[in-house]
């Protein structure tokens, strides 16, 4: 049975430009490097970065992104580093939760989150979604 999420890896094409961003700007810790690519942690998110020479430049066109647990004292300080940063927010927030959604320097969608299952889920039961099936 599958216990959680053990590592996620994202292609990048530039080491330094990639560490900066996921270090100074969203405050992941390094834990290596090595010449083309490193972990980093996110609270209890194990991230790899690898750079590859086939990245694609552009961002996927469908919804696909990954969302980082923000705490909501932290929430505003880090949505002003990834807005300074000249990241490119890709939409506006339209559920429960401060969200932040943006553009990692390879188009990699990602969202700065404040929430969990359990608020969402509180939120369609007082704001149905169509076809809305809670089963928990």
């Amino acid at each position: 049975m599958i216990r959680g999420i053990n590592h996620i890896t994202l292609s990048i094409s530039d080491l330094d430009r990639s560490i900066t961003f996921y270090t100074d700007v969203l405050g992941c810790g390094l834990v290596a490097r090595w010449d083309d690519g490193c972990y980093l942690e996110a609270g209890a998110l194990w991230l790899a970065l690898v750079v590859e020479d086939s990245v694609r430049s552009t961002p996927l066109p469908e919804y696909t992104h990954m969302a980082f647990d923000v705490a909501a004292a932290d929430f505003s300080a880090t949505a002003d580093r990834v807005r300074q940063s000249g990241a490119t927010v890709f939409q506006d927030n339209s559920t429960e939760g401060a969200s932040l959604y943006f553009l990692d320097p390879d188009g990699h969608k990602l969202e700065l989150h404040v929430g969990s299952l359990t608020t969402r889920l509180d939120a369609m039961r007082r704001e149905p979604w169509d076809g809305l099936e809670i089963l928990v």
